[in-house]
């Protein structure tokens, strides 16, 4: 049986300063279940990254609720947040001078303090993290060394190496050739089994979300927000409506997009 992990009631996101509010989207109600792979789409420029910020607590809701394993977020002290949530951003790290392990060995710093000394649990959570995301082989690598889809698996075990239930990711497949978006998709997939927790991620690959993910956030230009199964979305033409374009078909036989070449 399903168990909530994050709902959210009534949320407004956007932005607020001492002259105004700009609100990007409102009203919004949803729910995200432990041991799926929930992916949100939308058009650039729709509000995704805002609200994966909001969801995170990296920026403050305008109004609404987040409720998470029960408890609303604004309950939770930062440090509380830091066991709880874990995030994974779009930008590219820039790391010198340090090796794959110490960088994921940072992922336990909500736990060892100021100074970061890690004792023999912490060793093991962070040797678990690497075997879970299979990058043994890159363990004692410099950061720099590494390719886009090798960092971006790094920064997976990192995140897992805080032992957050709760894991987003804002565009983890960006940057990454095609072979390398579908490693990294099929890691998380996996990785929501396997650990039980929440994982959820915004993305602009269609095709892949669709083939892979338990639960889709079809986040519209109304800035309202449709969820359901890719099966469910496809077959009552919700898929269709939310991409329709010149040129661009949706197979329901395949769930796929297929393009139209000009006569």
């Amino acid at each position: 049986m399903e168990n909530k992990t994050v709902e959210i009631r009534n949320l407004a996101i956007g932005y607020r300063n001492k002259k105004q509010e700009k609100r990007i989207a409102c009203n919004l109600h949803s729910t995200i279940y432990n041991g799926e792979l929930t992916c949100l789409l939308g058009a650039n420029g729709i509000g995704k990254s805002t609200l994966l910020r909001t969801l995170s607590g990296l920026q403050p809701k305008l109004s609404g609720e987040i409720f998470i394993s029960g408890k609303e977020i604004d309950s939770y002290s930062c440090k509380e947040l830091s066991r709880i949530i874990g995030v994974v951003l779009t930008e590219k790290i820039d790391i010198r001078d340090m090796s794959v392990i110490e960088l994921i060995c940072l992922g336990r710093s909500p736990y060892t303090g100021f100074w970061g000394n890690l004792d023999k649990k912490d060793e093991a959570i962070v040797k678990k993290a690497i075997s879970l995301v299979k990058i043994d082989n890159l363990t004692y690598r410099p950061v720099h060394t590494l390719s886009d889809g090798e960092r971006q698996k790094v920064m997976i075990a990192k995140v897992l190496a805080q032992e957050t239930p709760v894991i987003y990711l804002d565009e983890p497949t960006a940057f990454l050739d095609f072979p390398s978006k579908v490693e990294i998709i099929r890691i998380l997939h996996r990785l929501s089994r396997q650990t039980d927790k929440i994982i959820f991620l915004s993305t602009h690959d269609l095709d892949l979300a669709l083939q892979m993910a338990d639960k889709l956030w079809l986040m519209g230009k109304g800035k309202e927000i449709t969820v359901g199964s890719p099966q469910e979305l496809a077959a009552n033409g919700d898929i269709e409506k939310f991409f329709q374009g010149d040129g661009i078909v949706f197979d329901s036989t395949t769930n796929s997009f297929r393009i139209i070449k000009p006569q």
